[in-house]
């Protein structure tokens, strides 16, 4: 949806500085300019107390801006804030040139990443939302009306136009969605009848959390150093931890200022952290700037109702700060944070054992007695991890000594049917006790 400059991607950077303002928000919007393939040309800074209402910043800073996008022969500006309809057209018609902000770059970086049909349906509905702000009166395209004799009236303005066919297009991406969150929600539901724990990797963006994945999970999924390598969310099986296996989603990264039209559009997306047992927060050690990024992602988390989830903070990158790897205390009744290199490896076999003790904290362990119908539910626990002996009884029964966690017990307790109604009749009275 998003139109990119004809003429190329080479950019002036306009940097509005504010006294809260560190100097960490330039370095990140100059990664996502990086990120979404454009060439930076030069940077003007502009201090301020607050907006102005016609150009965000001083005319005379825009003047400056001008001369410098014609010298430079850039071909956009890029606004590290996000812009009114009424600014953003007014800077385009004092530089000549295309004007993104921050919402409409990272849109468009997220553009640049979807390949899955869900993660396109998202970024779409997530642009023509924002699109939908951008239609103001004054756009020369959008003045046309009826008129003449016997059409006098105002008839459809184009703008008018433009809002009705945005308005359908993001009823139908709705209605699409919803078909595609059921479909999701039919997937979640399979996983949690199957008992086994949900983790999921939450961080700002390009910590690290897809090259953890791969290493805990052996998959391949992309892992390059770049913002927003991952829109789409994977969910993989952790096998061989002492607690039982797991699944692991790895999920969509961070940012400051995200936008709230793609907060709402990645509801889905977001769900699988909402969903988890346990949230692994991946912090890049070696980001100056981690306390800030740290308390960015808190934020959203808090924002997607997903602030109560006990979570594990791991330090990656540990390899850029020569740290050796260890546990760190985080305090009284909170698991230890794990400083590790994901790309290596070490460290890794700390967070497992992490993991392992928070999944195992409030486990339930008892005999159980399974009868040759309950053959699919004793595959069921063993496919779990979960069971440590196991006797044949002398009626030609299996007894079972299982140790699962307690959110395990209380899933297998709860699927319909009669298979190992005894057993899970069993694991729901521990689970009240």
């Amino acid at each position: 949806m998003i139109e990119r400059a004809e003429r190329g991607n080479r950019a002036v950077i306009l940097h509005p500085v504010f006294r809260v303002t560190g100097p960490e928000a330039l370095e990140e919007f100059t990664e996502l300019a990086i990120s979404a393939g454009v060439e930076i040309a030069a940077v003007v800074e502009a201090p301020r107390d607050k907006p102005e209402a016609r150009f965000f910043v001083g005319s005379g800073k825009i003047d400056d801006l001008a001369q410098l996008v014609e010298a430079q022969g850039a071909d956009l500006v890029l606004v590290s804030q996000s812009l009114s309809a009424v600014q953003q057209r007014n800077i385009e018609k004092a530089c000549k040139v295309q004007v993104l902000d921050r919402s409409t770059l990272i849109l468009d970086i997220f553009a640049q990443r979807a390949m899955s049909y869900e993660g396109k349906l998202q970024v779409e509905l997530a642009q023509l939302k924002h699109l939908s702000t951008r239609l103001i009166r004054g756009w020369t395209h959008l003045e046309r009306q009826k008129g003449g004799i016997g059409l006098r009236g105002p008839g459809e303005t184009q703008l008018e136009t433009d809002r009705r066919l945005i308005g359908q297009r993001i009823r139908q991406l709705g209605r699409k969605l919803e078909k595609v969150d059921r479909q999701r929600d039919q997937s979640r539901r399979q996983r949690k009848r199957s008992g086994a724990p949900l983790l999921a990797l939450v961080g700002y963006t390009n910590a690290g959390k897809s090259t953890l994945f791969n290493q805990l999970t052996e998959a391949e999924v992309d892992a390059r150093n770049r913002l927003f390598d991952t829109l789409d969310p994977t969910v993989r099986k952790v096998e061989g931890m002492h607690c039982g296996d797991v699944l692991l989603a790895d999920t969509v990264g961070f940012v400051s200022d995200l936008p709230h039209e793609l907060i709402a559009a990645f509801r889905a997306t977001l769900q699988e952290a909402r969903d988890a047992d346990v949230l692994i927060h991946v912090i890049d050690a070696s980001d100056p700037y981690r306390i800030e990024r740290q308390a960015e992602v808190d934020e959203v988390l808090a924002s997607i109702g997903a602030e109560k989830i006990p979570v594990i903070r791991v330090f990656n990158k540990i390899d850029r700060t020569g740290q050796d790897a260890g546990l760190i205390d985080s305090g009284p009744g909170k698991p230890p944070a794990v400083a590790l290199c994901a790309r290596t490896g070490e460290g890794l076999e700390l967070l497992r054992e992490v993991i392992s003790n928070e999944l195992s904290r409030d486990h339930i362990r008892i005999w159980i007695e399974l009868a040759g119908e309950d053959a699919r539910f004793r595959a069921q626990l063993f496919e779990l991890g979960v069971v440590s002996e196991e006797h044949i009884s002398s009626d030609g029964n299996w007894r079972l000594h299982v140790d699962v966690p307690r959110q395990t017990a209380e899933r297998l307790a709860s699927q319909p049917g009669k298979e190992g109604q005894t057993a899970r009749r069993q694991l729901l009275a521990e689970t009240t006790a």
